[in-house]
């Protein structure tokens, strides 16, 4: 599918992650495999540091504690916006929606649009494609777009595929009409039949939650994980990214009528360095307009690893001027999707720690 919009603009963006840092090396000793492979494969994959949360925090934590940040520095007022999209596949709850609690936790006004969307790795361009529609209503002066996930409370530790990579983390972007006519070009695309190569089996009501979905379990490599973690087919998730995004690529520059010389930064979903530098390599594109450098400072926070990398890698340069910027974001669903679009420059471009 693809979309085109136009007089659409990110007008600032923030960043929220847990103050609480892990160590690869630090975790190592929850993992029942040798050491030595083990530092191996935090060289390949670019594993080092990760940021999760301490003890029972949740998405509106995050979510509340960057809005609040906002107002306080003024750079967002309570009452300058009419719409609230919150992304996240960990809701504070089955229901009310965390849009809902979100708005209520921060007294906000009742004349609101409030969203959640239940996307994980593409899900803040998804996020903005609603944002985008949003604006079509004169009503709609202002959306607030939170992409959020705390997966590390779903994710068991003794899980070396997925718990040495995962991540916690908000954006918050700000989204709104642009003068500026430039399109924005984009695409989307979905594969159900492949949705358990990413899973959380158990927790929802086709299979509660219940003593026995506690019980870890060895999947046959020494990998202990319950029914209620996180589970992640690791190569079939690889395979679907290395076959997949790229003529994805290919078709929305095509559609935009452009080339990849054309694109100044290829701002990715980042699972981890290895499976970027491999996605770079196959689209012949330098690694540093691709940067792949969040997994090892931040882990893996879902769709939330977009907006990390543009805050951590491009803060100065958005804030003075503009680039032109190829986003996407690809996973769980399995989805994927990118978009082009003019990115910046930024009212705010700012990363945060949650304390």
């Amino acid at each position: 599918m693809n979309l085109i919009f136009s007089h659409r603009r990110i007008g600032g963006l923030l960043a929220v992650v847990p103050a609480n840092e892990r160590s690869f090396v630090d975790e190592m000793a929850n993992f029942n495999f040798p050491p030595a492979r083990s530092l191996k494969l935090k060289q390949v994959m670019g594993y080092d540091k990760h940021r999760i949360v301490d003890g029972p925090v949740c998405a509106s934590d995050l979510a509340c504690f960057g809005m609040e940040h906002l107002f306080a520095s003024g750079m967002l007022g309570r009452d300058d916006f009419d719409a609230l999209i919150v992304v996240t596949q960990s809701p504070d709850y089955l229901m009310p929606p965390t849009s809902s609690v979100i708005q209520g936790r921060l007294g906000l006004k009742q004349d609101m649009f409030c969203l959640d969307i239940n996307q994980g790795c593409a899900g803040f361009l998804i996020g903005l494609f609603q944002a985008f529609s949003l604006l079509e209503q004169p009503a709609v002066r202002k959306v607030v777009l939170v992409n959020v996930d705390v997966l590390s409370r779903k994710t068991s530790p003794r899980d070396r595929n997925s718990y040495p990579l995962i991540g916690d983390a908000a954006s918050i972007a700000i989204v709104e009409r642009f003068p500026d006519g430039t399109p924005i070009h984009a695409n989307l695309k979905m594969d159900g039949t492949r949705r358990e190569a990413l899973i959380i089996p158990a927790g929802g009501l086709r299979l509660p939650s219940s003593p026995e979905t506690a019980v870890l379990e060895d999947d046959g490599e020494n990998n202990f994980r319950a029914k209620d973690n996180l589970r992640m087919d690791g190569t079939a998730v690889f395979n679907f990214v290395q076959v997949e995004v790229p003529p994805m690529i290919r078709e929305l520059l095509q559609t935009a009528q452009a080339d990849m010389e054309d694109v100044d930064y290829f701002l990715f979903h980042q699972p981890n360095r290895f499976m970027l530098q491999k996605l770079a390599d196959q689209m012949k594109v330098p690694y540093e307009k691709m940067p792949s450098n969040i997994v090892e400072h931040f882990g893996n926070s879902s769709g939330v690893t977009i907006p990390i990398a543009i805050v951590h890698n491009l803060r100065e340069r958005l804030l003075a001027g503009s680039i032109h910027a190829c986003l996407a974001g690809f996973g769980v669903g399995l989805t994927w999707s990118s978009m082009l679009m003019r990115l910046g420059p930024l009212d705010f471009c700012e990363l945060v720690d949650y304390k």
